[in-house]
């Protein structure tokens, strides 16, 4: 069992028991973001720090509401 620390530019996302450690450019999903691994370095036998590079979001806006639909009263 290793104690996995997830780090996104040196901000703790997530620390994990896990039995296997996760291996350089694999995909990872935590707290609803997707992201890869950019690295992985032993701390001590137990102890492993997961570099991650997190996907920006890009939020779609909502169209702007055509004046002729709205609801006349």
């Amino acid at each position: 069992m290793f104690v996995v620390h997830f780090l996104e530019n040196k901000d703790i996302l997530l620390s994990q028991l896990l039995n296997r450690v996760p291996e350089v450019g694999e995909d990872i999903k935590i707290k609803g973001k997707k992201g890869k691994v950019a690295s992985v370095i032993n701390i001590d036998e137990k102890h492993v720090h997961v570099q991650l590079t997190i996907e920006k979001v890009v939020v779609k806006s909502k169209l702007a509401l055509d004046p002729a639909k709205k609801k006349k009263r």
